[in-house]
Formats: structure tokens, C-alpha cells, sequence
């Protein structure tokens, strides 16, 4: 990496102390195998695998098919993985699918992308999370369903930890990584309770829910089924957002993600498994804190381990989740698609403090939401759209440049299967949920006109720059922070 410096006409303080000080300002690759497994595992497991059940089990009917969407998902989403493998391996830049939509289909498409990641996908996933971790901190308080605590009191909960881990991100990446790596071994302790007590009961001969497991099946709400089934894995991605920071990514990133998707899906699988043993279809349906109520039926007096779980389960999602998001408004704004501000990184701390703070903002904004599912489907717009738009493009690069290095090369016909799901899975979303779909493909339109009033010119008009640039300066001078010159 380069050196860095502060914007155009940064000032001579700052360049003095780094010339005075003899190591160069830069972002370190600090990420190892474990904590890339720990970081990858730590945002696929947060919120999902507690609250989405409910949303799979009503929209596939049955038993059996709730198992098979489980699975499935976990299936689908190594694929994608895989994929993304190889394209982190191509193109091994930070920012993941926006710095390959911008190698592959140009400036408009990954600012597109950008667009919707800075007011849909990435806020909508922090407060779902966010949300999830509030819910479950209070569900002890508030143990009768007829009576459900203030909505204002899990919104301020969610508000707390993501100033907390905001700051986290902004003192340490190193900090934030061993963070991440405790609150992992937490909630897959979490997770083994869960699952071990399932099996036991399953040992001790309850298997009631499990005959005529596919009775009630139904097509219908497939498209809602899948949804929340794969936001529970969404994340499978993270890690290729962070490229530059992982220590040896040509074979610790598809080593990372091998770990990681086998290993979700078979932790997913087997607690889905352990809920129905325990919980009957109707019981699962009618509960708003499934973990809660899995507790409280087979741990008895211990039944306080699983709200305390869930919570360090979202705590350590918030906290992986915001290392990855500020780091695609770093690379956005590196790229001059954003305010140059968002480039720079802590001349201390060797964070990028900017981004972060936008990350913490714009998360809290959809904190205060109160409709969760309809934040799941613009996420998962979002997301499926873009990322059959990257592997598509992955394929067509393929034949247009045979000879381009590839250290990790995936099978083609797993990026061929991997588009078509991704188109289904956005055709059949589309049909389940019509009007979100619709909000945030209009909000995508919406970056059309901004990309070219404001990011395509090569120059902005002149006063609007003037005041860019006052703006960028006073607020580096406040952040202690400078920008990093490519090479």
C-alpha cells in the first residue's frame, strides 16, 4: 500500500508528525485464518438463526420442508461463496462485490450498488440485528407475551451496543477482531446447548412433530421461506470486504469460507432439528423469541442462558458487521464515489474513524423501524441482486479474459447454478413481496441522476467544490485523519 496523505491541500502539521514518526499511516493485515473464520462465523450467526425459523416454518407449511429450506440455503450460499472466492482472488481489493462490479461492469453499476448499501442494505441489516439483540436482552423482564415490553426500550438497547462497537472499530481493527473471535466461541456454546438438549429429547423418543413431516407443505410463501432462511446466512460474503486486511488471502480466503459455510449450515441444520423436537409447529409460530421459548421448555431454572446467549450472539454480529460495512465506504469513497472524507483512516489508530461514524449513523436511523421482515426483504433485494449481477459478470470475464490470473478458480457450473437461483430468488421475492421489492428498486433508479450530477463529472462546479473541500479539511483537522495515495 502507498503512503498516505491528507487531502489536496491537507495541512503541514499532519505531514510533519508522519514524516517525523518513521512508520507509514496504512490499514495492516492484521486478519488471520482463525479470526477471518471468526469474523465470517460471527456475522452469518447473529440474529437470523433466532428469529427466522418463525419465517421459514410459515412460509413452507411443514416440517419437512423447513429442514430441506434450511439445508438448502446453507447449500446455496457455499456456492455463492465459492464464487466470491475466486473473484477475491482476481481482484483482491477491499470492498467486496462493489470493487467487482466496478472491475467488471464499470463505475455506474458499482455506485449503484453503493447506493443501495447506504440507504437499504447495510442500515437495514444493523437494525434487524440491532433489534434482535434489544428483544431478546429484555424477554427475561417481560416473560407474559400478552403483556410485550415498550418498543421504545429494545430500540434504545440496539441504539447502545452499536455506539459501543462503533467505537470498538474505531480504536483497534486488531481489537475489534479479538472481539469478534470471543463472541463467536459464545454463541456457538450458545448454539451446542441448544442442540445437544434437542438431541436428547429426540433421543428419548420425542418424535412426534416429525411424522408426516412434509403434511401441510406449501409453495405459496416459498419465496418469504427462502428469504428468511438465507438472511440467516447472509454474510457468507463478509470477508471478501476486508480482502486487504487478511494475511495471506490467495489461500486463507477459500480456506475461510470452506470452514465457515460447512460449518453454519450443519450448526443451522441441527438446531432447526432441535427447536421442532422441542416445539411443536404451532408453539414456533406463535413465538416472538424462539431461543427463549426452547429455553424455558427443556432448561428449567437455567432457561435465563438463552436470552443471555441470543444477545452475545447480535452483540458479536453488530460487531463484524460494522468492521466490514465501514470498510465499503472506505474503498467507495478511495474509488471517488463518495465524499473523499469517507477514505481517510485514523493517523493513531490506522481505522477508518469516517466510516465508521457514517456506518454508526445511518445504522441507527433504521433502528427505530418497527417492521422487521420488511427490512429482511430490502436486504435480501439488495443482496441477491447484486450478487448474481458480480458471478454473472465472473463468467462472462472468464471468457473474455481466459488467461487472467486466478489463484482460486471455482467450477463454472456452480457460478452458472448460482445465477439462475439468484435470478429465481429475486422473481419469486418479487412475487411474495411486490411493494418492497418495488421501493428499493426505485431507490436503486434514484442514484442514476445522483451519479451523474454529482460522481461522473470529472470536476464539480466550483462553489460546490469550494465548500466540499472547507468541509473535508475542517472535519480532518477534528478526526486526526488523512487519506491514503494509491499507487
Amino acid at each position: 500500500m502507498g503512503k498516505m496523505e491528507a487531502s489536496d491541500n491537507s495541512s503541514e502539521t499532519s505531514k510533519g508528525s508522519m514524516a517525523s514518526s518513521s512508520s507509514r499511516v496504512e490499514m495492516k493485515r492484521t486478519i488471520s485464518l482463525f479470526s477471518g473464520v471468526a469474523i465470517n462465523i460471527g456475522i452469518i450467526i447473529g440474529s437470523g438463526i433466532f428469529i427466522s425459523p418463525k419465517g421459514v416454518l410459515r412460509g413452507a407449511g411443514s416440517v419437512g420442508l423447513t429442514l430441506v429450506i434450511w439445508a438448502a440455503c446453507g447449500v446455496f450460499s457455499l456456492l455463492g461463496a465459492l464464487c466470491y472466492a475466486e473473484l477475491g482472488t482476481t481482484w483482491p481489493s477491499s470492498g467486496g462485490a462493489y470493487a467487482y462490479l466496478k472491475a467488471i461492469y464499470g463505475d455506474l453499476a458499482a455506485f449503484l450498488l453503493l447506493w443501495l448499501s447506504i440507504l437499504i442494505a447495510q442500515p437495514s441489516s444493523f437494525a434487524v440485528i440491532a433489534l434482535t439483540f434489544g428483544n431478546y436482552c429484555i424477554q427475561p423482564l417481560y416473560p407474559d407475551p400478552s403483556c410485550p415490553p415498550p418498543q421504545i426500550v429494545p430500540q434504545l438497547l440496539g441504539t447502545a451496543v452499536i455506539l459501543l462497537l462503533g467505537l470498538t472499530n474505531v480504536l483497534s481493527t486488531r481489537l475489534t477482531a479479538l472481539v469478534q473471535n470471543f463472541f463467536v466461541v459464545c454463541k456457538l456454546l450458545a448454539l451446542a446447548i441448544i442442540i445437544v438438549a434437542g438431541v436428547w429429547q429426540l433421543f428419548l423418543g420425542q418424535t412426534q412433530n416429525f411424522e408426516n413431516a412434509f403434511e401441510g407443505s406449501t409453495f405459496s410463501g416459498l419465496g418469504d421461506a427462502l428469504y428468511s432462511g438465507l438472511f440467516s446466512y447472509a454474510g457468507w460474503y463478509s470477508l471478501n470486504i476486508v480482502a486487504e486486511e487478511l494475511k495471506d488471502p490467495n489461500k486463507n480466503l477459500p480456506r475461510a469460507i470452506y470452514i465457515t459455510l460447512i460449518s453454519v449450515t450443519i450448526i443451522y441444520t441441527l438446531a432447526n432439528v432441535a427447536y421442532l423436537t422441542v416445539l411443536t409447529p404451532q408453539e414456533l409460530l406463535a413465538s416472538n423469541a424462539v431461543a427463549v421459548t426452547f429455553g424455558e421448555k427443556v432448561l428449567g431454572v437455567f432457561a435465563l442462558i438463552m436470552p443471555i446467549s441470543v444477545a452475545l450472539s447480535t452483540f458479536g454480529s453488530v460487531n463484524g458487521n460494522m468492521l466490514t460495512c465501514s470498510r465499503i465506504f472506505y474503498v467507495g469513497a478511495r474509488e471517488k464515489q463518495l465524499p473523499s472524507l469517507l477514505s481517510m483512516i485514523h493517523i493513531q489508530y490506522l481505522t477508518p474513524l469516517p466510516s465508521v461514524i457514517i456506518t454508526v449513523l445511518l445504522s441507527l436511523m433504521y433502528t427505530f423501524s418497527n417492521d422487521i421482515y420488511t427490512l429482511i426483504n430490502y436486504f435480501n433485494f439488495v443482496t441477491w441482486t447484486s450478487s448474481g449481477a458480480v458471478v454473472a459478470g465472473m463468467i462472462w470475464v472468464r471468457y473474455k479474459e481466459p488467461n487472467k490470473p486466478r489463484p482460486f478458480k471455482v467450477n463454472i457450473l456452480i457460478a452458472i447454478v448460482f445465477v439462475l437461483a439468484s435470478i429465481f430468488l429475486v422473481i419469486v421475492g418479487t412475487i411474495d413481496s411486490p411493494i418492497d421489492t418495488a421501493i428499493g428498486f426505485g431507490i436503486m433508479l434514484t442514484g442514476i441522476p445522483v451519479y451523474f450530477l454529482l460522481v461522473y463529472p470529472k470536476q464539480l462546479p466550483k462553489w460546490l467544490s469550494k465548500i466540499q473541500d472547507a468541509i473535508t479539511h475542517r472535519l480532518q483537522r477534528l478526526m486526526l485523519v488523512v487519506r491514503e495515495e494509491r499507487p
